[in-house]
């Protein structure tokens, strides 16, 4: 999947990575490789 624009958590860095549960486009910053899921899901909030 391609992932274009600003992180959807942070709003200020370039987003890398999609989470394939919540769809979000997120940095490095905010993405659990361990997991593969961004930061807001592995606390386990979907905004």
């Amino acid at each position: 999947m391609s992932v274009a624009g600003l992180c959807q958590v942070c709003e200020a860095a370039q987003a890398r990575h999609a989470c394939p549960r919540c769809g979000r486009g997120v940095c490095d910053d905010h993405w659990n490789g361990t997991v593969s899921a961004c930061a807001a899901c592995t606390r386990g909030r979907q905004q």
